[in-house]
């Protein structure tokens, strides 16, 4: 018997992952380590939330494309229903906007996938110190950001397809991930043109990065 739980109690860790191999690798991870227990783990959110009251968790691990429920939406729920929750996404998604949208609806730290055992064990005992634990590439995503320049002419959705475009999303694509028409996506591309003062993608991705608007 671990004779610390009886000084400190366990960290109490839900999981909420739909590839059942990557949450059994989880456990294993985490319960390596003696401070922590997996209290419940689910493969989407609905049933999760209704957990919440019995499991009592203090540190909730969440993927983000899942069926049912988004992560994002499972992550605000969490937050409403036990505001002290610590939330750690980890995720094969290094999007700007997932990313952002993650840490607004209340994410505390945000992991890649291919983060090792060793990793993911630091980042949740920075979790617990209060600390935000981020993969490198998403930091980074996160300085850019802060980067931007403060006098861009573009509205927040028009840089978020922006964005897009600089990665090399079709419209088709665009508009699907932002949940928009092929229509507002045609609009807000005119608008950042006319702003810019260009006249196609190319000239519009090239003032966009001198000028740090995305």
């Amino acid at each position: 018997m671990n004779t610390y739980n009886t000084y400190q109690p366990l960290c109490r860790v839900v999981l909420i992952e739909d590839n059942k191999e990557v949450r059994e690798g989880f456990k294993t991870i985490i319960e390596s380590h003696s401070d922590y227990v997996v209290v419940n783990d689910y493969g989407t959110c609905p049933p999760a939330l209704k957990q919440l009251s019995s499991d009592k968790p203090d540190l909730v691990i969440i993927d983000l494309e899942m069926p049912e429920m988004h992560g994002i939406e499972g992550i605000k729920r969490i937050k409403k229903a036990k505001p002290k929750t610590i939330i750690l996404v980890v995720s094969v998604h290094e999007d700007s906007k997932m990313v952002f949208d993650a840490l607004v609806a209340g994410a505390m730290g945000y992991l890649t996938k291919d983060t090792d055992p060793e990793g993911l064990l630091k980042a949740l005992d920075e979790l617990r110190r209060g600390g935000a634990p981020m993969s490198s590439k998403i930091a980074s995503l996160v300085v850019k950001s802060f980067q931007r320049s403060h006098d861009t002419p573009l509205s927040e959705r028009e840089t978020e397809v922006l964005v897009l475009l600089s990665k090399g999303k079709t419209y088709h694509s665009i508009a699907d991930e932002l949940f928009i028409s092929m229509e507002t996506v045609k609009t807000h591309i005119r608008n950042i043109y006319q702003k810019l003062h260009v006249n196609n993608k190319t000239d519009a991705l090239l003032i966009a990065e001198k000028d740090k608007l995305i």
